[in-house]
């Protein structure tokens, strides 16, 4: 192949300095060809390979890098307070945004396409803006001050990544001096200590800097720590930041943060697995199979056509449009989806090939179903990025379709079940999982976005996959969250603390599931009110049951159970159809209430902007329309219940009969004891017990989730505990038993014949316990 401009430029970059090549031995040469292999292979990791930068979508992408590029080379006015005007370097945002425009200058420099490859001037005015923010802020004279991720993650990632792509055309002086500034704000006791902000997605955005230091600066000292303190990572934890057995992931201690910080990590590991394969400081703990397990596990189980569900994107929700986003990208659900994607791409080059196959078709998948925000011309990606997922898109292997199936992520207070039609996400609040996460300005009322809040997504004509991307959160009612229980009682923006501190004093949040179906409850607390309430949701075939009981307040305010809140978009006409004791809309679905309680309605416009919610963000408002349903439980309601049931994209002709039906489903107990349901066509008894008692056939020793399926002439018996004391209990089910044909662990058969009776011993993790039998 004719070597192009580009390719000439990349090389250069990763040219050592003649002043900084040892030849003092054999050993050296061979230890400085690993260092610039390592660097060619991070810029390709980075600004992508193998493909035609005259094609599209890349060549669009490569153009617009150029003219963001000149644009910041023209506005570029060093002071002794900033490098641009508009961001100061104080607060340190300024610093990180300023390595940012750096960046996408050193891109337009050395990638073909930009209409600014291997411009001198441009060069020239790079070295300026690197030298400047050297001297004048990140250096090792400075002490840090504001958010500590700005020197600690933001700055010293772009950094490495601008000193990686133009070390060839680097002074020795300019190479030592960013490997100083790396080596002052990332000391290496923040990599030895596995604690405080040195956790999880954080610790491993601090070793991709620290690895890149040390192949940069030629220090194998330092790419070997960076490796090292990569292990605490990866074994599954019980309490705080990770990765845990279930598939939940923390952050931040308290936040269900799957999406954001969850991408951070796995895209980080991806970049470092694939960067050190092979060399001296490859990854080697065999632990990093549980990053590998997580794809499957953890992350993809969240993705919904190429979105991330909000329920684990922590106070990111509330970003929007921001301010110092000089592409303008909204940062929606669909963008942290395609954000994960994309990690998962890039990790499956250090998989297995059976691993990379599944992971292939899962991408291909979702590329394919993603209408909102097309994955292969998404706007939040560079060449590098592009290059992978359309390497799989156009790939031989068959797109894998939605799995069906429930998935319950007992440590993280999060719930999802798929069915062929529809997909739904239930988020909770415990003492370990916080109602919200806010901080830095952002999303300062998501007060309730833990209190039962219930996603779901419809599939066919006329659904809508963007009920939660189109400007969501900026116009929605958060006193009106779809699933959620409230106090109406006003409360003020960060209502609880920052950084995931407001967390209700709740023990039972979880609950059991075989895998297709699920029983899953909530002891709800209200935020800053005196609401309580126990709350349960069984996941069924084509059908969510809600019900909640004790609802109580002496708050002076009305309670509502918002049965939901749709985004009907710009100016909706799609008509809500009323009938008896049920309501349908055009394009969604439709509800019937299981009791006598009255479905109160509102169709209302809303207007917001994102700064409503995010100080960084942008103040263009937009209005939206939206549905409204509600049941009101009266002001300072005492023991207050209701019973309805949501069914997902169902026609209305579907919901009238539903409502016409009661043989159907029944409800077998609401109360503050217990809440149960039998649905007699899936075999199916599922029921929440708050404290020992019987409900239907089933009866618990102790607060139990149970769940019971009849095939035929088999049943499974599912137990759970979510209060999580780890005491035995029993449970029975009043049903005659001929034999036992499994028992998993922690499962003692004490009785068959007329009835089962079983011991369950359920340690602390809210598993699923079960035992298989044979009916008489």
């Amino acid at each position: 192949m004719t070597p192009t401009r580009r390719t000439f430029l990349l090389a250069a970059a990763l040219t050592a300095s003649p002043a900084l090549m040892p030849t003092t031995s054999a050993h050296a040469a061979r230890d400085e060809d690993e260092y610039d292999t390592l660097r060619l292979r991070w810029l390709e990791i980075a600004l992508g390979a193998g493909y035609d930068p005259t094609a599209e979508p890349y060549a669009a992408r490569l153009a617009e890098t150029g003219e963001l590029a000149r644009g910041f080379r023209q506005t570029m006015a060093p002071t002794a307070t900033s490098l641009w005007p508009g961001y100061p370097y104080d607060p340190p945002t300024g610093i990180t945004q300023s390595y940012s425009r750096l960046w996408t200058m050193t891109q337009a420099y050395v990638q073909e396409g930009t209409g600014s490859t291997g411009d001198a001037g441009l060069r020239t005015d790079i070295l300026r803006g690197l030298d400047h923010l050297s001297a004048t802020v990140y250096n090792p004279s400075t002490t840090r001050y504001g958010n500590w991720w700005e020197w600690q993650i933001g700055s010293p990632r772009l950094l490495m990544d601008i000193v990686a792509a133009l070390h060839g055309e680097l002074t020795a002086d300019r190479v030592a001096a960013a490997c100083a500034a790396v080596d002052h704000f990332i000391p290496d006791s923040m990599l030895r200590d596995y604690s405080g902000t040195s956790t999880g997605a954080n610790r491993v955005d601090l070793c991709r800097s620290v690895a890149l230091r040390g192949i940069l600066g030629r220090a194998p000292e330092k790419t070997a720590l960076a490796r090292d303190a990569l292990s605490p990572v990866f074994p599954y934890v019980t309490k705080g930041d990770g990765l845990y057995a279930d598939g939940s992931f923390v952050q931040h201690t308290w936040v269900a943060y799957s999406g954001t910080y969850g991408q951070v990590l796995l895209d980080g590991l991806g970049r470092l697995f694939a960067l050190l394969a092979g060399s001296t400081w490859a990854v080697t703990d065999s632990n990093r199979q549980i990053v590998l397990d997580s794809v499957e596990g953890s992350y993809a189980p969240l993705i919904h056509d190429g979105l991330m569900m909000d329920s684990v994107n922590g106070r990111a929700i509330s970003r929007g449009y921001l301010k110092s986003d000089d592409r303008h990208i909204m940062r929606s659900d669909h963008f942290h989806g395609q954000g994960l994607i994309a990690a998962i791409a890039l990790l499956a080059q250090g998989a297995s090939a059976a691993e990379r196959e599944r992971w292939h078709a899962s991408v291909k998948g979702w590329i394919e179903r993603d209408t909102v925000t097309p994955l292969l011309t998404a706007p939040q990606f560079g060449v590098g990025d592009l290059a992978r997922l359309h390497a799989v898109a156009d790939s031989a292997v068959e797109a894998a379709p939605e799995p069906v199936g429930h998935r319950l992520f007992a440590a993280m207070d999060r719930a999802v079940h798929r069915r062929p039609g529809f997909t739904a996400n239930i988020a909770m609040a415990s003492d370990r999982i916080a109602y919200y996460e806010c901080g830095n300005g952002e999303n300062p009322r998501g007060w309730h976005t833990g209190a039962g809040m219930l996603y779901w997504w419809a599939d066919g004509i006329g659904a809508r996959s963007d009920q939660y991307t189109d400007w969501y959160w900026p116009t929605v009612d958060w006193y009106r969250l779809p699933g959620t229980t409230v106090s109406t009682k006003r409360l003020a923006d960060r209502a609880g603390g920052e950084w995931g501190e407001p967390k209700p004093a709740v023990r039972w949040v979880g609950g059991v599931t075989d895998g297709e179906f699920a029983a899953v409850g909530q002891h709800l607390v209200g935020l800053g009110s005196t609401l309580e309430a126990r709350k349960s949701w069984f996941c069924l075939a084509d059908t969510i049951v809600c019900l909640g009981a004790g609802i109580t307040a002496t708050d002076g305010v009305p309670v509502e159970t918002v049965v939901d809140n749709r985004n009907l978009g710009e100016g909706g006409t799609q008509p809500l159809v009323r009938g008896p004791g049920w309501a349908h809309l055009e394009g969604h679905g439709g509800w019937v209430v299981l009791d006598r309680s009255a479905l109160r309605t509102l169709r209302e416009d809303r207007t917001g902007a994102w700064s409503d919610i995010n100080t960084t963000s942008t103040t263009e408002a937009r209005t939206r329309r939206w549905q409204t349903l509600w049941l009101d439980h009266g002001t300072d309601p005492v023991d207050a219940s209701y019973a309805y049931a949501v069914l997902p994209g169902a026609s209305r002709r579907t919901v009238a009969a539903r409502a016409a039906d009661p043989r159907r489903l029944s409800v077998l107990a609401n109360d503050s004891g217990r809440q149960a349901v039998s649905v007699p066509s899936l075999g199916l008894t599922a029921a929440n017990f708050w404290r020992a008692g019987r409900a239907g056939p089933l009866t618990a020793s102790a607060p139990a989730s149970v769940l019971v399926r009849r095939r035929g002439r088999t049943a499974t018996l599912s137990v759970s505990e979510p209060p999580r004391t780890g005491e035995a209990l029993e449970i029975v089910w009043d049903r005659p038993v001929r034999r036992v044909v499994h028992a998993g662990p922690g499962v003692e058969v004490l009785a068959t014949g007329r009835r089962l009776r079983v011991r369950v011993t359920p340690g602390m993790a809210c598993a699923t316990h079960e035992c298989e039998v044979t009916l008489s």
